[in-house]
Parts: C-alpha cells; structure tokens; sequence
C-alpha cells in the first residue's frame, strides 16, 4: 500500500493516482473505522478479506516528536510509522474525515464498509452527506472505555444508519441493553441483519417489519404465541424476501402445540441449510409450512432456538436435491 510514497511530492500523488485508476482491482473495498476515539481507513485487497490499513488518524497528543510550525497553518502533522501513514490533529473527527477523503481521492474508491461504536455515530449523517452510494456494510460495536448505557446511540444508529448488504450489531463485552430499550421504526432494506448482543428488544413488529433476507437476533425474547403470529404473518404474504430467520432465545420456551397451532404440510425432515461461506444449519426435525402462493418453508426449534428456512423450487424433499434460493443459498434435505 503506498499512500505514505503519495507524500513525497505532488507528482508522485499524481502518478499514484492514475496508476491506481488504471490497474486497481474492481474487488478492492474501504472501511472507515471510529471506534473508541480512535480512527483509520482498511482496505481489502483480497478475496480472503484480508485487511491492510491505508492511514491512521490520531490526537496531536500522541504525536511522539516536536510539533512542527506548519501545523499551525494546515492544522494536522502527517508522520509515518512502518510504512503507514499517520495525520495528527486537535479534532479526531476532523483527522479522520481528512484521511478518508485522502485515501478515497488516491485510490477513487468509496466508503464500502462503516465500523462505529456509540462515539462515533456522527459519521453515519457524513458519510450519507459525503458520498452518494450508500454503504454495503456497517458495524455497530460497544466501547470497552465507557460504560454502555448507549440505549439513544443504539436508537440514533437503528433509525439512521444504511447499509445494503451486511448490518451487525456487533457484541464485543458484557453491557447490555436495557430491558426498556424499544425501537418504533423500520430498518432496511438489506441482505443480512445480525444482531448479535442483547437482541430481547426486538419485538414482534420489529420482526414484521424489518426488511431483509436473513435475519439472525441473539437473545430474542419472543413468545411461542409471537411465532405464531409471525408465521401466520408470513403465511399471507408478510415478509416477502425473508429466506433465512435464526432466533437464539433467551428463555427455554415450548412448542408443544406447533402442530395445532400451525397448518403444517410435513414432518421429520433432515436436513441441512447453507448460509454462506461454508456454514450450515443442521436440523432433524423440520416442519413444513406453505404460503399462500405455494412457496414453502422448513421450520426447526428447540428449547432454546427458532429456525425458519424459505424453500425455492419444486421436489425439494428428493433425498440429495439442492435448491437454489436468494444469495447463493441452499437447502440439502434427505428422508428419514
């Protein structure tokens, strides 16, 4: 990565530049990241994800040499340390807005990914000023320097914050949520929404109404007789691009009268459903239920957890039959 070579001169920058406007690779990706006070922009070069931070942007405070007189005329210090560059300024917010408008000029890339916690959720309202396309991916993590106590960021986030493909609220401590926290908005369009700490707020119309194609919520604290009211939702029609909804439930519940409570089409299937990347979940005991237009669903629970899974095409219970749904997805299902 050579942005530290694109401040030797002006000319240098120039020829940097047009090389990468001409040779950078269609896949490269750019993460802007604020996470407890401190900022930098990553880029994925590779398949793999692998990250390779571009810049850093730092308080002038760590600055570990002598603050030079330009710095009163241009406001940010730019050093270098292992071949990464690092501007210092008074304002983190503004050391980081300048080295993302930097990196994105010299690369021609935008914002693809956005990592905050709550103390920097000033970057969603830029970001969606700064830039016309919308993010594809955005992380919500907790601070571990504060307490989390971040109910109204966490709502600020929900109610304002885009992302096309991937939304994870993501669990790094032990804070929770509180058991008052709700949230009366709408949240997608999107492909995967994961959240991944302290999900017991989302409610049954949370459920309804969230518009994705997978959704995963640890913690849920959903009721057997909300199920209930989502299939019979989804049964109508609700939820029309919903294939793949994964609850961890925060209580051991029972689903004892599933049968009478659900227009069930076949029991005792085993199978098992791609996600992506090479993960499965696995089930023994699937449930199938029909929509009203035909398609169908297989629906596995336990104690703990609640599991359905949108089925595409026909003949789907041939034993070694793959059907391909949205996002590469698959079911391969076998008979008992």
């Amino acid at each position: 990565m050579k942005v530290a070579a694109s401040f030797c001169s002006k000319n240098v920058k120039r020829l940097l530049k047009r090389h990468y406007r001409q040779w950078k690779p269609s896949k490269w990706r750019l993460t802007m990241i604020y996470v407890e006070s401190r900022g930098r922009v990553d880029i994925v070069t590779s398949r793999d994800g692998k990250r390779t931070t571009a810049m850093f942007a730092s308080h002038i405070s760590e600055l570990k040499e002598p603050i030079p007189i330009s710095f009163a005329r241009k406001g940010f210090v730019t050093t270098f340390y292992r071949r990464r560059s690092i501007i210092y300024t008074e304002d983190r917010v503004m050391g980081l807005k300048i080295t993302v408008d930097y990196v994105t000029d010299l690369f021609n890339l935008y914002v693809y990914t956005l990592e905050i916690d709550r103390y920097g959720v000033w970057a969603i309202d830029w970001i969606n000023e700064w830039q016309k396309k919308m993010l594809v991916r955005f992380d919500f993590h907790e601070n571990s320097n504060y307490n989390w106590d971040g109910e109204v960021a966490l709502d600020y986030v929900l109610r304002n914050a885009r992302a096309s493909d991937l939304y994870i609220l993501d669990d790094n401590l032990d804070e929770k949520v509180s058991d008052n926290f709700r949230f009366d908005g709408e949240m997608g369009p999107m492909r995967l929404l994961w959240i991944n700490f302290s999900g017991h707020w989302v409610t049954l119309n949370n459920l309804i109404t969230i518009d994705a194609i997978n959704i995963i919520v640890r913690e849920s604290s959903l009721s057997v007789s909300n199920l209930y009211s989502f299939i019979r939702h989804w049964r109508a029609g609700g939820s029309p691009r919903l294939t793949f909804l994964r609850l961890e439930l925060n209580t051991a519940t029972n689903f004892e009268k599933f049968e009478q409570e659900v227009e069930v089409v076949e029991t005792d299937i085993v199978g098992e459903y791609n996600l992506n990347k090479g993960a499965y979940w696995h089930f023994d005991n699937g449930y199938s239920i029909q929509r009203n237009d035909g398609v169908k669903a297989v629906i596995d629970f336990g104690d703990e957890h609640f599991v359905m899974m949108v089925c595409f095409g026909e003949n789907l219970y041939n034993r070694d039959n793959y059907v391909k749904g949205n996002s590469d997805q698959q079911f391969l299902l076998h008979q008992k």
